[in-house]
């Protein structure tokens, strides 16, 4: 009796495998496509003819984009650090 529920559990897990697997897969073949601009930003760039304006909301965007990736290295460089740092021999 143990056996054969040990059994249909294994058979129950590899179905949710399957299954996040297929999810996976499917997902990488279909996108939504989406407009990711606020209605303030949206009026404000397609009202300019020059394009100043639309190249600095991108070098802002950049701007904010890189200070979590900084972030984030120098907190894996100071783990890294902590992890290969010698410990004195007594």
């Amino acid at each position: 009796m143990y056996i054969k529920k040990e059994a249909r559990g294994k058979r129950q897990g590899a179905r949710v495998w399957e299954k996040e697997i297929i999810f996976l897969i499917s997902s990488f073949f279909f996108s939504i496509s989406s407009n990711a601009q606020c209605a303030m930003c949206r009026a404000v760039l397609e009202t300019e003819e020059g394009g100043v304006k639309a190249e600095a909301v991108n070098d802002g965007i950049l701007y904010l984009m890189v200070f979590p990736y900084i972030l984030v290295g120098i907190l894996g460089y100071v783990i890294y650090r902590m992890k290969t740092k010698k410990k004195p021999e007594n």
